[in-house]
């Protein structure tokens, strides 16, 4: 289970496609399995051919009243590639329609199906992922966060926007691991190098072998234009060679301790000094037409706090444990508890939001998405974690 990470619009599923199909030519069983809304990951390896998606087959399935006559053959295709020289297969996940839905969870969902599905048993020697990594919700993040995958690629180019998604796909994946995850990077792919150097500075920067450098080529845009192979140019088959060699003989680089940048040490690659000045605050009377403005009441709790005194003598120990790791974790504040038949355990925090953890299982991975919801810094008033694979919150 290998994915393949990087900003949109990198050249991910050009770099997934040739990699599946020269991994098959060397007489392995692939399955490409496109991760991204927009669905057009495996694209190139069905000659133009747009796939049906597993969530708008299964949707058509359940309109009709037959979700559970969807099987394999509806969603998984086959095809030869490079004239008869290999077999490989195809998954397009899908996703929404455009306003309409959480790709993250469309992604979930579509990873619960296939498990059901049996994936885990199917006669593949590689399931290629092609996730899009500029997105850290929890969908696109699960093949780190589950250790679905069990290698991870990140691709970028010499640009800042790339190497920025790419430095927090390493952050991710070490929070995972440092949490028991067995997710492992294998290293950094450059696409249309320009020979700048950047990416391999930031590589070095924080401890990412490079695994391949694929040049900037016009023959190799207007192979994958055309929805044809860059392996059909003789420089580009032998770069995928080598990679793909290297992935089924587990002779990639050693890897060891990965450090990814804060924000001021990945600007500094740029030459960007952070000037040391405070950001002037704009203040109510700015804003409003009115120069008085009503403040709500400011709650104040001492720092040996870590739950109410009614929730300390009434909660039971597991609950007061949460509680506690909330706060020292990520500074939430739990002010109640309740416990639901249907919905199980909620939680009250800081007085007005309502988180639903349902039971104790995977409290790990429900602390992490709600530690990511708070790094990303999303305003919310109700989390539903009891499903971690597909989280809810508005």
């Amino acid at each position: 289970m290998l994915a393949v990470y990087g900003k949109g619009g990198m050249g991910k599923s050009f770099f997934t496609t040739n990699l599946v199909s020269k991994l098959a030519l060397l007489g392995n069983r692939v399955l490409q399995l496109g991760c991204d809304p927009k669905h057009d990951s495996c694209n190139a390896l069905f000659g133009g051919m747009s796939l049906p998606t597993l969530g708008d087959t299964w949707r058509s399935f359940k309109e009709e009243g037959r979700e559970n006559d969807l099987k394999i053959h509806h969603i998984i295709f086959k095809t030869e590639i490079m004239q008869g020289q290999a077999t490989v297969f195809g998954c397009e996940i899908g996703g929404p329609e455009v306003g309409r839905g959480c790709g993250g969870r469309g992604i979930s969902f579509g990873f619960d199906v296939l498990e059901e599905m049996g994936i885990s048993k199917w006669a593949l020697d590689y399931v290629v992922m092609d996730f899009l990594g500029d997105v850290v919700c929890g969908g696109f993040a699960m093949p780190l966060a589950r250790s679905l995958a069990e290698e991870v690629i990140i691709l970028c180019g010499n640009d800042r926007q790339s190497l920025y998604a790419a430095n927090n796909i390493a952050r991710a994946a070490q929070y995972f691991a440092n949490l028991g995850g067995s997710t492992r990077l294998l290293g950094l792919v450059i696409n249309r190098d320009d020979g700048s150097g950047v990416a391999e500075r930031f590589a070095e920067r924080v401890g990412l072998p490079v695994l391949l450098k694929i040049p900037m080529s016009n023959t190799a845009r207007e192979l994958a234009d055309s929805f044809q192979l860059a392996l059909l140019d003789d420089t580009f088959d032998t770069l995928f060679d080598t990679i793909a060699r290297a992935i089924t003989t587990r002779s990639t680089p050693r890897l060891d301790a990965v450090t990814p940048l804060n924000y001021h040490e990945f600007m500094s690659l740029f030459g960007t000094v952070q000037p040391d000045t405070t950001p002037e605050s704009a203040y109510a009377e700015d804003l409003f037409a009115t120069p008085e403005v009503a403040h709500p009441p400011v709650l104040h709790m001492q720092p040996s706090e870590h739950i109410n005194e009614r929730l300390a003598l009434e909660a039971d120990a597991p609950t007061r444990l949460l509680a506690s790791r909330l706060l020292q974790e990520l500074g939430l504040y739990v002010t109640d508890a309740t416990v639901d038949p249907k919905k199980g355990l909620t939680l009250t925090v800081d007085g007005n939001i309502l988180i639903c953890f349902g039971n104790e299982q995977d409290l790990d991975s429900k602390i992490a998405i709600l530690a990511a919801l708070r790094h990303s810094g999303e305003h919310y008033h109700y989390v539903d974690l009891r499903r971690p694979t597909s989280p809810f919150y508005r």
